[in-house]
């Protein structure tokens, strides 16, 4: 049997897995902690739900996703020492918030940083590959360079939790990007690493099955954690695999993760807000309000998440073509932002009138 014949067949099994391990998970995970996984807050703007949903998609992630970990073992004989630790380190910090124990958003965040620091300063994690010119001698500095990539995990990892609430929102747009991830790296033939996107996808569509159009599971803050740390280190492999592709480009790939945090951050400073606690401002909400308008509450939240990511993908395609050219993935990067911060322009005024 051919090598692509029985990663076929693993991968195939491994759907099965992730799918029964999600369809488990969603039916028993209310008795963990005295049902405390149970979502009972139905008040809160993005509460569409009448019923305690559980908030255990992590759970079932993390555990497909070490059964992965097996699987590649069989396969490459090689131990994923930067995925695991990094994904289990991320799960267990969210997982701490949907097991509903009391830790203050900022203590939160300084236990993601101490963690992601001390993991990336020693596997390590660096970024090998990058055309953004002021950037290229922080790069020779390895604590500078380790400065720099917690930066783009944080960024991503905060900016995946920020934007889930909505019924596939982030789960659609993670696979967006995967499958992005996917397309360069089987086009420069790093089938091995293709995989192992493959099985994160798999993972991904698993859950939207029990989450979209109406959910009987919830990712949770362990959920957004892991995959935005898998997706921040997912980037920086394939940028490091594919030099010929422009890092301005993978800007743009996470530029609704890491902008959306950026904005929302001096947006709050402006309005004199805390920047670390949420509102109701942010796009995917002023959108989901227009939206609920014409179609309704619950019909306004799975609409809106397929909008959201459809113009994500529209933006996205045109960047995917200007790869390999580094000046012009530059100004694509900047004419999408100007992009958004237009749209975000138009929703808000919409909204407040």
């Amino acid at each position: 049997m051919s090598t692509e014949s029985i990663e076929s067949s693993f991968l195939s099994i491994f759907a099965l897995i992730s799918f029964f391990i999600f369809l488990l998970v969603s039916k028993y995970s209310h008795k963990i902690r005295g049902g405390s996984l149970l979502d009972k807050d139905f008040f809160k703007p993005q509460a569409f739900h009448d019923f305690p949903i559980t908030r255990s998609g992590g759970i079932a992630a993390i555990i497909s996703l070490s059964i992965f970990f097996l699987i590649y073992y069989l396969l490459y004989s090689k131990i994923l020492y930067d995925y695991i630790f990094i994904s289990y380190s991320m799960f267990l910090v969210g997982f701490l918030d949907d097991l509903k124990i009391n830790i203050k958003p900022f203590k939160r965040l300084i236990l993601m940083v101490l963690l992601l620091f001390i993991l990336i300063f020693i596997l390590p994690i660096k970024i090998f590959n990058i055309d953004i010119p002021f950037l290229v001698p922080l790069m020779s500095s390895h604590t500078l360079s380790s400065i720099f990539v917690l930066l783009c995990f944080l960024f991503v990892i905060n900016g995946a939790n920020l934007i889930d609430g909505f019924n596939g929102l982030l789960t659609i747009n993670l696979i967006i990007i995967n499958s992005i991830l996917v397309y360069i790296n089987m086009n420069n033939e790093n089938f091995e690493f293709s995989i192992l996107l493959i099985s994160q996808i798999i993972i991904l569509l698993s859950f939207l099955l029990f989450n979209f159009p109406s959910a009987k599971i919830f990712l949770g803050d362990s959920g957004a954690y892991l995959f935005g740390s898998l997706t921040s280190l997912n980037t920086i492999i394939t940028n490091n695999l594919n030099p010929n592709i422009s890092s301005f480009f993978f800007c743009t790939l996470l530029f609704y993760l890491f902008f959306e945090v950026f904005f929302s951050f001096f947006r709050k400073l402006t309005q004199k807000k805390s920047p670390i606690y949420p509102d109701d401002e942010h796009l995917h909400m002023l959108s989901f309000y227009k939206i609920s308008s014409i179609y309704g509450k619950n019909k306004g939240n799975y609409l809106n998440s397929i909008i959201i990511n459809f113009f994500y993908l529209i933006m996205i395609i045109p960047g995917l073509y200007l790869a390999e050219y580094p000046d012009l993935s530059r100004y694509w990067f900047f004419v999408i932002l100007l992009i958004y911060l237009i749209i975000y322009s138009r929703l808000y005024h919409l909204t407040k009138n």
